[in-house]
């Protein structure tokens, strides 16, 4: 961090991941406590921010047909309260649009409460499309008290 100034002064660029972000991006997951299961074969589907030569944020997403599972949002502890997690679930969200999906459901044990700022709202796991369920997030990773989240998708217009 620059002296004299906040975390929540800082940005950080964010960019598409690439292959040699991986072991950054599961640091910071495993760092925060999040499942890294299954995230290595969707790290091209995923955004990282960078600050100070280092990731300091990621937000990915699992593709299901036309539906998609957000997962992993994360930010480093000291760019907590930057803007930067609002930042990645905009910039996460947009590439969901591009890609023409549906929906993008999540699963989450702490952040229901932040989720609906997006357009998130909570459904039972029974609505979840069949082909989402089948994300390791869903069958192993996340405890069945995880609340599930849905946000549908306005297409892109041309």
């Amino acid at each position: 961090m620059t002296p004299g100034r906040r975390a929540s002064d800082q940005t950080a660029p964010i960019r598409r991941a690439g292959p040699s972000d991986d072991s950054a991006v599961l640091g910071l997951l495993e760092a925060a406590g999040l499942p890294v299961a299954g995230v290595l074969p969707t790290l091209p589907d995923f955004y990282v921010a960078e600050g100070d030569g280092r990731l300091v944020g990621a937000a990915g997403l699992e593709l299901y047909d036309r539906d998609a599972l957000l997962r992993s949002v994360v930010v480093e502890s000291s760019m907590r309260g930057s803007g930067l997690g609002v930042a990645l679930v905009e910039r996460i969200l947009e590439h969901a649009r591009e890609r023409d999906l549906r929906a993008v459901y999540l699963l989450t044990t702490t952040a229901d409460g932040y989720f609906p700022r997006f357009g998130f709202g909570r459904i039972t796991r029974e609505q979840v499309p069949e082909s989402v369920k089948t994300s390791v997030e869903f069958r192993d990773a996340c405890p069945a008290s995880a609340v599930a989240m849905r946000k549908v998708l306005e297409p892109v217009r041309p």
